[in-house]
């Protein structure tokens, strides 16, 4: 992993001395379940609209600095005001915003890892302190009273749901018991959220916690990734601190335009969720079935594995296989565990076929040679 230079460290603040450029750690693959992205294009009734939208922008002129049309197609769709409604540069760059707007130097987020690395990355960029709440290690479930007595001493909280890279949805009851406890601002990461069990979403606790954020992204579901597009429903008075923070022009018109484009049509999205949310079930009930894996259950676009060895297991997918999955084994609390993004079928039966005859091999060459597999220390990005 590259670092900073001894001459650019003594330049940049001290607090981001120990940063490292951003690696992605990718390599070209046939089949790349690394990412959570959805591997199915836009429906092509969608798809005609967005190239239509798209052709019809004028690239002259700068965007909508609030992408107000977005935001009324937004509000519509989720039964708000427009004032309820922020747009951003995807999901990252409103978690950014929200980190720089309410923290800072002698506030204090609650983390709850193993989670999106990300919210502790941006905590340390706006020095914001952090009192990470650990899961079970077991369950990965959140250990909700200890969450909850932090939560009363925190300035922000972070909840995802459901949460990457282990799947699991944060009950109602215990976001609602944190928006109490917490006397400044709760966020509710829903990335994956059109994934999840009908009636999980936190935006039902909206009208009740004016302290509460429930960010989405146009990235997982909406087949958008490569368009950078987010968005945080939250109080006005919310909103409109975290419009002041903001770069402007963030959303490019281009964004703006396919976004709204896809909203719009977003009915047409439905069967492809459907189609993942049960290629989801196949694939844990799959891999539950190899000997040497553990599979927890997921309400996202991806699986949580554990097996033996698993940073080789990833090396002999790449190399052997072309398949591309994260290694995780380097992340406190998932040592030896790979996420795999739940792609088409042909790409699911390929890295189940796959771990069923590499997993077994990896265990009876440990046993051969009296040697456990090391685990992975080199550290590669998490993402939306």
């Amino acid at each position: 992993m590259a670092q900073l230079s001894e001459r650019v460290k003594a330049l940049v603040q001290p607090h981001l001395r120990t940063l490292e450029p951003y690696d992605p750690n990718f390599t070209p693959t046939h089949v790349n379940l690394s990412a959570n992205e959805n591997t199915y294009d836009v429906p092509a009734p969608a798809r005609a609209l967005i190239d239509a939208a798209l052709a019809a922008t004028p690239t002259n002129r700068y965007p909508d600095p609030m992408s107000n049309d977005l935001r009324d197609e937004l509000a519509a769709w989720h039964g708000v005001a427009r004032e309820n409604v922020i747009a951003g540069n995807g999901g990252d760059e409103l978690l950014y915003n929200f980190l720089l707007a309410f923290g800072g130097p002698g506030r204090t987020l609650v983390n709850v890892p193993p989670t999106f690395s990300e919210y502790a990355f941006f905590a340390s960029l706006t020095q914001t302190g952090v009192h990470d709440v650990w899961r079970d290690p077991e369950t990965f479930l959140p250990q909700a009273d200890e969450l909850v007595a932090a939560a009363g001493e925190a300035s922000l909280v972070i909840l995802t749901s459901p949460n990457n890279p282990t799947g699991d949805v944060a009950p109602l009851e215990l976001v609602a018991r944190v928006c109490d406890a917490c006397p400044g601002l709760v966020m509710v990461d829903e990335a994956y959220g059109e994934f999840a069990a009908a009636g999980t979403s936190a935006e039902a606790l909206l009208a009740e916690h004016d302290n509460l954020l429930v960010l989405h992204t146009l990235s997982k579901a909406f087949a958008l990734a490569g368009a950078r597009c987010g968005y945080v429903i939250a109080a006005p008075d919310v909103i409109d601190a975290l419009a002041a923070v903001r770069q402007i022009y963030s959303v490019n018109v281009l964004t703006q335009a396919a976004a709204l484009a896809a909203v719009r049509a977003r009915a047409e999205f439905d069967a492809t969720v459907e189609k993942i949310v049960s290629e989801r079930s196949h694939v844990y009930e799959s891999l539950a079935r190899v000997e040497g894996v553990r599979v927890w259950p997921s309400e996202g676009n991806f699986v949580l594995a554990r097996m033996a060895g698993a940073s080789r297991v990833r090396e002999r997918l790449r190399d052997e296989r072309s398949i591309l999955v994260r290694d995780f084994s380097y992340a406190p609390g998932l040592a030896d565990c790979l996420r795999i993004t739940v792609g088409t079928p042909e790409e699911n039966d390929a890295v189940i076929e796959a771990l069923s005859e590499i997993v077994p091999e990896e265990a009876a060459r440990a046993v051969a040679t009296g040697n456990e597999p090391a685990c992975a220390t080199n550290k590669e990005d998490q993402d939306d």
